[in-house]
């Protein structure tokens, strides 16, 4: 299988080749189900809590004595049957909802939805990617070229004749022209580059992540798919068996 490599500009500048075995897989929507649910699970946190009676501060004491007062017998203020006791069958912090899915199923499923984004014209090919100086301007306009000659989901609405009917009130021009929100990228870089994290993180819909840290979730979470060539060339080498 051939895919395009485009430049900044979101130019054609070549193909590359790419093995079938990761970006050629055919879907099976259970087997990715079985891989989402077990990341998700494997990620949650336990908080809620309650305290047993052993828990409970206090209570040591024996409250009265246990013949002659005509009460019922107590051996502890801590007893859940006591108001601040413990609690009998509350939630526990000890509870494990983590689920086993095998190793080569689970990166499968990955190849899947890497294979689902390549069908679809949903991933881009990043010949390289050269920032010299942080600045979130130069990035918004890479993604921006990528959005419009690559996806081909970046589309320029105009205001309804209402909202530029008072925008021309105002003073303003009658063909002002406004992005379409919805922006959904996942960027895929082969190492960490902080020049790259930094320019990324006040844009909206998009979120980078290194090869390292490559899943399921993120995958299916975002429309688009952008990676970087040395990225490529890494994926296909780590699960080249």
């Amino acid at each position: 299988m051939k895919l395009n490599i485009y430049n900044q500009e979101g130019e054609a500048k070549g193909q590359k080749e790419v093995s079938d075995a990761i970006f050629a897989v055919k879907a099976n929507s259970t087997l990715i189900h079985q891989a989402v649910t077990a990341q998700n699970a494997n990620m949650r946190t336990v908080l809620a809590h309650t305290k047993t009676r052993s828990e409970v501060r206090g209570g040591g004491k024996k409250p009265w004595r246990q013949k002659g007062t005509g009460r019922a017998r107590a051996g502890s203020s801590r007893s859940p049957l006591w108001i601040g006791g413990g609690i009998i069958f509350g939630p526990n912090s000890d509870r494990n909802f983590s689920q086993k899915i095998n190793k080569k199923a689970k990166q499968k499923a990955m190849f899947m939805v890497l294979s689902d984004r390549a069908a679809g014209n949903g991933l881009a090919v990043l010949e390289k990617l050269n920032l010299a100086d942080y600045k979130t301007k130069v990035m918004e306009q890479i993604l921006n070229n990528l959005e419009g000659k690559v996806f081909n989901n970046f589309k320029i609405e105009e205001k309804n004749p209402a909202s530029a009917k008072a925008t021309a009130d105002k003073g303003k021009s009658k063909d002002k022209k406004t992005r379409s929100t919805g922006r959904s990228i996942l960027f895929i870089n082969d190492a960490s580059d902080a020049k790259v994290i930094n320019s990324v993180r006040n844009l909206s819909g998009v979120k980078i992540i290194n090869l390292e840290n490559i899943n399921v979730v993120d995958l299916l979470n975002y429309k688009n798919l952008i990676i970087s060539d040395k990225a490529v060339e890494k994926l296909e080498e780590t699960y080249k068996k």
